[in-house]
């Protein structure tokens, strides 16, 4: 890097060349003036030429904003269609208000540290607070967006890396009770026929929601009891997206006879309505439809609202959809499955994933493992 000074009267006015701006071409110049003696300025230049060198300078003019907006475009392809509408409503929502006008030279740490307290405390809808993990999630997609513009030679270091985001307090994992979740199931079978079979198939697979309104009718197999998870559907910014699993990986999942039975009762149901309404009944087409030829795939977050009213018509309050995936983990470990088996149920790409998630309920069947061990032992003596 190459650093000029020259003598204006009383001060010395320093300049380095920091190269063009990598958005308009322009040569950009750091500059600054110091008052004092010749080797105060030459010591000043100096440590303006080594914070070029270092890339502590910023070299282009952009905003926060403008910088969000190249990161996302250049990302989005590679994220699913859920994480793009999700990324696109927070940088829309709490990001580009806050930061989008502010110099990208200027950001400091320090300030983002006080646009998280904001957030906090009043960076929600009609200024209600945001969760902790909600702020995180806004972090990290600045962080990336940042982290990008190091590596395009936008900014020299990423201010992000040096926040304290909040913390994210452990979430404790609370699955309904046997005997709660049967009531909801004998009231859905009552009610919705169709959404007692979808709950059912939950409870049994522990499948995420995404895969199960995926299925087709060519992923069931009821000669030998098995569910092909092979896809998830989402909604992105444009609607409902078929796409693969969560972990890019497919997996067989095997029923027990009751789920079985009912998933049969459920395709003969499918198959009476398309004759009712007299269209074609297609092999491929979805499990749970609304459409009379099951061309069309249930809308998750209906779903989601669907058991929550059956729930609370039970008064279980607080139970969570995705909580039947939680109960049909403790439950099996709590039995003694062992854990690569309730992973790979789960769809979990390792057992770590597993271990990290629901360690508690390990250690309760470590427990027992050695109640039996001590037992085996006092058994030989």
């Amino acid at each position: 890097m190459k650093g000029f000074m020259r003598q204006r009267g009383a001060s010395w006015e320093l300049r380095v060349f920091l190269g063009n701006d990598p958005l308009t071409g322009k040569k950009r110049y750091a500059t600054q003036t110091v008052r004092g003696g010749k080797r105060d300025a030459q010591r000043k230049l100096a440590e303006m030429v080594t914070e070029a060198e270092r890339g502590l300078t910023a070299r282009t003019t952009a905003t926060v904003g403008e910088l969000l907006e190249a990161w996302f475009e250049f990302a989005a392809p590679d994220f699913s269609p859920k994480t793009v509408k999700e990324t696109r409503g927070y940088i829309d929502r709490s990001l580009m208000p806050a930061l989008g006008s502010k110099s990208l030279a200027r950001l400091k740490s320090a300030e983002l540290d006080a646009f998280y307290r904001r957030l906090l405390a009043s960076g929600g809808s009609g200024g209600r607070p945001l969760a902790p993990g909600t702020v995180r999630r806004i972090h990290g997609i600045l962080r990336r967006a940042l982290y990008q513009g190091v590596k395009w030679g936008w900014i020299g270091i990423n201010p992000a890396t040096a926040t304290t985001p909040p913390r994210v307090p452990a979430s404790d994992i609370k699955p309904p009770a046997g005997e709660d979740l049967a009531r909801v199931l004998r009231r859905a079978g009552e009610e919705s026929p169709d959404l007692a079979c979808y709950l059912m198939l939950a409870a049994a697979t522990g499948a995420r929601r995404s895969e199960l309104i995926a299925l087709r009718w060519t992923d069931v197999d009821l000669d030998t009891a098995t569910v092909s998870i092979e896809r998830g559907i989402v909604l992105g910014p444009d609607g409902l997206v078929e796409k693969g699993t969560k972990t890019h990986s497919a997996r067989r999942v095997s029923l027990d006879a009751g789920t079985a039975g009912a998933i049969a009762d459920h395709r003969e149901r499918m198959r009476e309505r398309a004759a009712m309404c007299r269209v074609a009944w297609a092999a491929n087409s979805f499990v749970f439809s609304n459409a009379a030829d099951g061309s069309e795939p249930w809308f998750p977050d209906s779903v989601s609202r669907s058991f929550k009213r059956l729930c609370e018509k039970e008064g279980m309050s607080g139970v969570r959809l995705h909580d039947l995936r939680h109960f049909v983990a403790t439950e099996l470990l709590s039995a003694g499955v062992d854990v690569r088996t309730v992973a790979g149920r789960l769809g979990h790409r390792n057992a770590a994933t597993t271990l990290n998630v629901y360690a508690h309920f390990v250690e309760q069947s470590d427990r027992e493992a050695a109640d039996i061990i001590g037992d085996v032992m006092r058994d030989t003596k």
